[in-house]
């Protein structure tokens, strides 16, 4: 829990602009992943607990949907949506793994 908070103090949005709402994911193997999606006016984010660790993503461009990961040129996860479906991957330089198929609840 600290450094979700930790994380969201790098990533500063207005309290009166932000707007949080919540879904829970059923994945591959019923796996269940609960994801909390904060919006403001200038970034988003979404912060996804996975096999006991929490994740923070900041928004990235997206061809289609919303896409999550974090700045980095070297391995992160990345969260994609598109309508009730997501998507977990590993994503290296190298290439992207798929981790996790998901359908929000």
């Amino acid at each position: 829990m600290r450094a979700h908070w930790l994380l969201l103090a790098l990533v500063p949005l207005p309290a009166s602009a932000q707007d949080f709402t919540g879904a829970t994911y059923v994945c591959d193997r019923d796996v269940r992943v609960p994801a909390t999606y904060v919006n403001g006016p200038d970034q988003s984010l979404v912060v996804i607990n996975v096999d006991g660790h929490q994740i923070t993503l900041v928004d990235e461009p997206a061809g289609s949907g919303a896409r999550y990961g974090w700045p980095s040129d070297g391995s992160i996860y990345v969260w994609w949506t598109k309508g009730d479906a997501a998507t977990l991957y590993w994503k290296t330089p190298e290439a992207e793994t798929l981790l996790l198929t998901c359908k929000a609840e």
